[in-house]
């Protein structure tokens, strides 16, 4: 396969992902690997091939994915440091101090490069098609006026400036808001007086100003500066000495004690409230900060230098996604409306009679979540042959048209069962909400398990057909969630194998009644057998390639972290079995290692949708590739999902599906536009393309079969 290789193309360079002796050792630090993934993110803002509102919408998305790394990693590592713990990264045991050192240090110069994209070429250009990011020096009288007006009118009522002294403590300060820090003398006193004024949630955070009609440039101002200028009404009578934007981060790895707990849901609202004041373990704030305010915010926050970083561009570029989301279609990707998955393209037809005839899989965004996952619930709760219906729930949307569903067929009488995983990181909230929106419908619910999260995405339909009664899963690779099915890569399998369906019964016989059934047909059940299953077939590509059959491993997932699963893909390599990881994020293991992984090739994809779907492949001694072992699901191979999560995966047996899975892994193996290939120690290089042919890149060439396929069955029908 042609890899050419273009040089590190982020200012920079790459991050060194392990020590200097890195290549002798056999695992890389999983933070480190984390942010090399969100380095390729930010690439993705500073490509100029990157139409130019997307390059906008990435500069916030690079932001968003370091807020939660340090409400999720760093957070934890600081509790580790309180309790005299060690941070197990790679092989080694690092202390949690210099892990920190580490990831500041990596932190920092992508920092420099979100900002000078941003400067240098990203609001210029923006400036260049007539859409301007202006300061409050650069209006004219009359937009000051109107941004002035817009003050007094929506901003200064809502408004809450709130000076320390004696008489008022210390304010609390809300997880990733955006404050604005002030120093104010009073006219008899010269002591310094610190005020915080919060920026508002509740408003848009960049304000046009000027002329909105139709074809007029557009001009916005941020609503921070607009607040910055008008500051004088907040504090009359007051000397404003200096002013500093800041904004801080609160730990978001609480410990949970699920055992001794009495009750789950109670447990998990109760971390959420604690999580509100959970400590603070990182605080950004404005270029050349006031030395005194920083110094009182330190203090008062009880931080070290090393936990404050200075910003050299926006605080916070996720503020900035209102300008991402303009309508220029010039400026934007082409537009995307997923295609009728064309096994479902007849509307009127009986879904259930399609499955009935052969297993059906569907890959998303391309084609339609609505068309397929949603309409097979839809279409279950309103049979009257369907029974019962079954359904694992991690993260969905506010409106999600599942849950109504469900609701309507635990009222018409049917048996309805669902596991709300409340543990699910940042939408706990929101399944307790869900969770006690469909217990008042008599739905019957189940808080997920003590110990385990449930991350596996299956429903089960039990329904009355007329040779008798019979089961039908979905089983996929993503959450049953519309908004992020529009953005996400993922799979889905719909089936009424009896292999496979009876095994989801006893899945969930497993999550609702806490059944010890270890011995499943055809899925791969974490944390029962997957791991083991996973382990043998490794180990049995390693026969075949000693005994001279074909042998080969392709793996696509999130993550690839689990010690087990990495060493025994070194044996098989140092056996000779070539094999390909196309892993979307951070990565432990080390690719093409002399000695230890020279036939082990390890690349990411990197572009308009986030990869997300898990499709796993083993040659298994076959002449015809094809007649290999193909499966899909939830679980990337990771110790947390092969041990302590919930996790399903099924094979894929229909011919005509694994051409399709094996025409989607190829695709991205030789994917030119959107790859990375990474290196021993953990960097990465974006491949080249050879010639203009290879600029379509994973995304657009899915996108183009899925119109031809959904052309063919519309010619045809």
């Amino acid at each position: 396969m042609d890899r050419t290789l273009a040089k590190p193309v982020v200012a920079g360079g790459s991050i060194p992902v392990g020590p200097s002796e890195a290549e002798t050792r056999e695992f890389l630090n999983r933070d480190l690997s984390w942010l090399e993934f969100n380095r390729r993110v930010l690439h993705e803002a500073v490509d100029e091939r990157t139409p130019l509102l997307e390059r906008v919408r990435f500069l916030g998305i690079f932001t968003s994915n370091l807020d939660e790394f340090f409400m999720k990693r760093v957070g934890g590592l600081k509790r580790q440091m309180l309790t005299n713990g060690q941070h197990i990264a790679g092989a080694e045991t690092v202390p949690p101090a210099e892990a920190l050192a580490l990831i500041r240090n990596a932190v920092l110069p992508m920092l420099r490069v979100q900002a000078e994209a941003y400067k240098n070429s990203i609001r210029p250009q923006l400036a260049e098609n007539g859409i301007f990011l202006v300061d409050w020096n650069d209006l004219n009288e009359a937009e000051r006026r109107q941004a002035t007006l817009f003050f007094q009118a929506n901003v200064f009522p809502v408004l809450t400036p709130l000076a320390v002294d004696p008489g008022i403590p210390f304010p609390f300060l809300s997880n990733l808001s955006m404050s604005l820090g002030v120093v104010l003398h009073h006219p008899d006193r010269h002591e310094n007086l610190f005020a915080r004024v919060k920026v508002p949630e509740v408003l848009p955070k960049w304000i046009r100003v000027g002329d909105a009609s139709a074809g007029a440039p557009m001009r916005y101002i941020s609503l921070l500066d607009i607040i910055c200028h008008n500051l004088q009404d907040l504090f009359p009578d007051m000397a404003i000495v200096d002013r500093m934007v800041f904004r801080i981060t609160r730990n978001a790895d609480l410990e949970r004690d699920e055992q001794d707990a009495d009750d789950l849901l109670e447990l998990v609202e109760a971390e959420v409230r604690q999580r509100r004041f959970a400590k603070v373990v990182r605080m950004e704030v404005s270029r050349d900060p006031n030395p005194w305010m920083l110094e009182f915010l330190t203090r008062e926050l009880e931080l070290t230098a090393d936990d404050v970083y200075e910003m050299p561009g926006e605080v916070d570029f996720d503020d900035l996604r209102i300008i991402g989301e303009l309508n220029v279609p010039k400026l934007r990707f082409e537009p995307w409306t997923p295609v009728n998955p064309p096994a479902f393209a007849d509307e009127d037809a009986d879904m259930f009679n399609v499955i009935r005839q052969g297993d059906v899989l569907v890959h998303l965004p391309y084609e339609s979540y609505t068309a397929s996952v949603e309409r097979f619930i839809r279409s279950a709760a309103a049979d009257p042959k369907v029974l019962a219906i079954k359904m694992t729930v991690y993260r969905t949307g506010e409106n999600s048209a599942i849950i109504p569903s469900l609701i309507r067929a635990a009222e018409s009488g049917k048996q309805v069962a669902c596991l709300v995983e409340l543990k699910a990181r940042f939408d706990e909230e929101r399944n307790i909400h869900i969770a006690s929106a469909l217990e008042k419908a008599g739905v019957h619910v189940v808080y997920g398990m003590v110990g385990l999260k449930t991350h596996s995405k299956v429903v089960l339909v039990v329904r009355q057909d007329a040779d008798g009664i019979r089961s039908y899963v979905h089983l996929g690779t993503g959450n049953y969630h519309p908004v992020t099915a529009k953005l996400y890569t993922d799979l889905g399998l719909f089936t009424c194998d009896p292999g496979i369906t009876h095994d989801a019964v006893e899945l969930f016989h497993y999550l609702t009644g806490r059944s010890l059934k270890r011995d499943y047909h055809k899925l791969l059940v974490a944390p029962v057998n997957m791991k083991g299953r996973f382990m043998e077939m490794i180990d049995r590509e390693i026969e075949h390639q000693q005994a001279g059959r074909p042998a080969r491993i392709v793996a696509k997932m999130n993550s690839l972290e689990d010690r087990k699963v990495c060493r025994a893909l070194y044996r098989a390599s140092q056996a000779g079995v070539k094999i390909d990881l196309i892993i979307r994020g951070f990565c432990t293991l080390r690719p093409g290692v002399e000695g230890l992984s020279e036939t082990i090739s390890v690349q990411s994809v990197i572009g308009r949708f986030l990869e997300h779907s898990r499709i796993f492949y083993f040659r298994n001694g076959r002449e015809d590739e094809l007649e290999g072992q193909f499966f899909i699901g939830s679980a990337d191979w990771m110790y947390r999902n092969l041990e302590h999560r919930v996790e399903a995966i099924a094979p894929v047996e229909h011919r005509l599906l694994r051409e399709r899975l094996w025409q989607i892994l190829q695709i991205m193996l030789n994917d030119h536009r959107s790859a990375w290939d990474m290196r021993p120690d953990g960097s990465y290089v974006q491949r080249k393309p050879a010639d203009p042919a290879q600029e379509l890149g994973t995304h657009r060439t899915l996108m183009a079969l899925a119109r031809q396929h959904a052309a063919v069955t519309s010619n045809s029908a």
